[in-house]
């Protein structure tokens, strides 16, 4: 079971991502967390310049995101399969994922109005090591600022402001036609599931809708 997520940022990809790992027994790959965890270890000098791209909103280069992935996708825990989150996010990074056979069974797009990506956007925290998300609204931890499992301090990340997102998402939207019209001319989407949900609905459905789509 391969699993490609995604939508406009703070869709719920991520919490989506983390349901599907549990549920299915298969690792959650997100791009954001293993460069966040790239930049957490503060033993490599060369981090500072995917921090600073980081922080404004830019997306790092295509060469260093496949390499994170491809690095990943060799561990063991993904022999049974995968869901990525937030890969690929450019049209280059689809055809590198495509020529180097990384295969997916399902492409599950998350849609969510702009109104409520904003909502989401500006209230949200996250765990770096094991990327866990909550939201001081939607999704609180049991104590303030502080992981539900390890109790270790949760960080707001430094592109979720409203600039950085407005400009997220056109990128989004660039980004989508352009992977359809490349699927289009492939045909790959003859081989390749893909389903639409309704990600302004709550989270009990949204998983209802998921597992209903996995199960076919």
């Amino acid at each position: 079971m391969k699993i490609i997520l995604i939508g406009y940022p703070c869709s719920g990809k991520g919490t989506q991502a983390q349901f599907i790992s549990k549920k299915y027994q298969i690792p959650k790959i997100s791009t954001g967390d293993l460069l966040r965890k790239k930049i957490f270890n503060k033993k490599i000098n060369s981090n500072k310049k995917i921090n600073d791209k980081i922080k404004s909103g830019k997306l790092v280069s295509d060469k260093i995101i496949i390499s994170l992935i491809k690095k990943r996708l060799k561990k063991n825990d993904c022999l049974k399969g995968y869901v990525l989150d937030g890969f690929p996010r450019t049209l280059n990074q689809f055809k590198i994922m495509h020529l180097e056979k990384i295969n997916i069974d399902f492409l599950i797009e998350i849609l969510v109005s702009k109104k409520n990506i904003f909502k989401r956007a500006l209230g949200r925290q996250i765990h770096i090591p094991s990327g866990r998300i909550y939201h001081n609204i939607y999704n609180p931890p049991l104590i303030k600022n502080k992981d539900d499992i390890t109790g270790e301090k949760l960080i707001i990340r430094e592109d979720d402001t409203k600039k950085i997102i407005e400009k997220r998402l056109k990128e989004y939207e660039i980004f989508k036609k352009k992977i359809f019209k490349y699927c289009t001319k492939k045909k790959i989407l003859k081989n390749l599931k893909y389903f639409t949900i309704n990600g302004n609905k709550n989270l009990k459905k949204i998983k209802h809708s998921i597992q209903k789509i996995l199960i076919k």
